[in-house]
């Protein structure tokens, strides 16, 4: 198994050339061409809204950043993309997606915020935002670069930010959130098309990939905490994944993907209508499928693997990113929507759920990256798609490079009622 350190552009670029841009999906191709060639789109489409989630009482209209909020919480735009971060000097990438919240060891009280950037061509990476304990930014700077389509990962228990490459042949980089550029890939996981990663109570990382026979894996570390080599496995069963199951898993072969790709490498392997979002807390492990609409919950314990929302496109629709609360606030599942009506919408253990935040203004985009601070009082969350800011006066809108954002309130409360 082999391990990458990546810091220098010449580096990178022979490892993505070895895969090729065609190697990227037409969808993405496509959706993110779309998009590049909206750039210089000078007037917002109208909004169609479909039936919600219930929605908190009083929180009808938007804000000055368009952003529907609950009663009691207000929001702040923390970057937009290819404009600098305000009091730093960095530019800010585009499309900001998948992201996490990191406790700041040296500064009591403050934290980090990680972004991915998803670019093809060896555009894209992770930019880190460090936060004061007052929530001032203080600094923002590039932790992954040159590398390709980074759209979801995970956050590990050592406090590192595992982002993933949405391509065939996409790695999984390991990324310190206090250190520039101090990703290392590693391939011991798997070349494929990676969505996101999760480190469970067991110690693997379970990993999802994007594609409409996705695979759902595991990799078991040779040490714990170094993921420079072990085994990657994937999920199998005597059929085609359905509504529930009891799963074995079985060693992919050839992880670096050649010839044949990981997900086709094991006969009875069980695919997945498009593998987005992971998310774990104790023994669940629960994760996302977009092609379906589903949520689906693995149990580390029993190996059983069921449907865990068979989500109405009418209330939620286009299930993609996840973040699960703590024990604090009641393991409450934070899912944001691909398209429909720009929602991060709470799940609750039974099932129930309601809006948390709403999107105006931004169509064909996708909200990413949903995490909580550590203290749990400010949200986090990107438009992957939406017009930045500008200053033509009120209406205007700016090119459509992506906008992150932060929401600041009294979440203990929200998610306990």
């Amino acid at each position: 198994m082999t391990e990458d350190n990546v810091d220098t552009h010449d580096q990178h670029t022979s490892d993505q050339h070895t895969s090729g841009p065609s190697t990227f999906g037409r969808r993405r191709l496509f959706r993110w061409a779309g998009a590049a060639g909206m750039l210089a789109a000078t007037a917002p489409l109208p909004v169609v809204t479909a039936c919600s989630p219930q929605t908190i009482p009083g929180s009808q209209g938007s804000d000055a950043n368009g952003l529907r909020l609950p009663p009691g919480f207000t929001s702040r735009i923390i970057a937009a993309g290819g404009q600098p971060v305000a009091g730093t000097t960095h530019v800010y990438g585009i499309f900001p997606d998948g992201g996490a919240t990191f406790v700041d060891r040296e500064t009591p009280g403050g934290w980090y915020y990680v972004a991915n950037h998803e670019v093809p061509f060896g555009g894209g990476g992770v930019t880190s935002f460090r936060f004061a304990p007052d929530g001032t930014i203080v600094d923002a700077y590039p932790i992954c670069s040159w590398t390709s389509l980074n759209c979801a990962g995970g956050a590990t228990p050592w406090g590192t930010w595992l982002t993933c490459e949405e391509f065939d042949g996409g790695g999984v980089w390991e990324c310190d959130p206090t250190r520039p550029r101090s990703a290392r890939r590693h391939a011991a996981m798997g070349l494929f098309a990676h969505e996101a990663a999760a480190v469970a109570i067991d110690d693997r990382v379970y990993l999802t990939e994007d594609r409409p026979d996705g695979g759902f894996y595991r990799f078991t570390p040779d040490r714990t905490g170094d993921l420079s080599s072990g085994l990657l496995e994937i999920a199998c069963g005597p059929t085609h994944a359905s509504e529930v199951g009891t799963v074995t898993w079985r060693r992919v072969p050839h992880v670096l993907a050649d010839p044949v790709p990981c997900r086709r490498q094991v006969p009875d392997a069980l695919h997945f209508d498009g593998g987005e979002g992971i998310a774990t807390s104790n023994d669940s492990v629960w994760f996302t499928t977009k092609g379906d609409n589903r949520i689906w919950h693995y149990s580390i314990a029993t190996d059983a693997i069921d449907v865990r929302l068979d989500a109405d496109p009418t209330m939620l629709g286009g299930v993609d990113n996840l973040w699960v609360t703590d024990g604090r606030l009641g393991d409450i599942l934070l899912v944001a929507e691909d398209g429909d009506d720009l929602q991060i919408v709470a799940v609750r253990s039974d099932n129930s759920m309601f809006e948390v935040v709403r999107v105006i203004g931004h169509p064909g985009s996708e909200l990413a990256g949903p995490a909580l601070s550590p203290d749990r009082t400010r949200l986090y969350f990107s438009s992957q798609r939406g017009p930045a800011p500008n200053d033509l006066g009120p209406g205007a809108p700016g090119p459509i490079t992506g906008v992150t954002y932060e929401v600041t309130g009294p979440f203990a409360d929200l998610f306990n009622a």
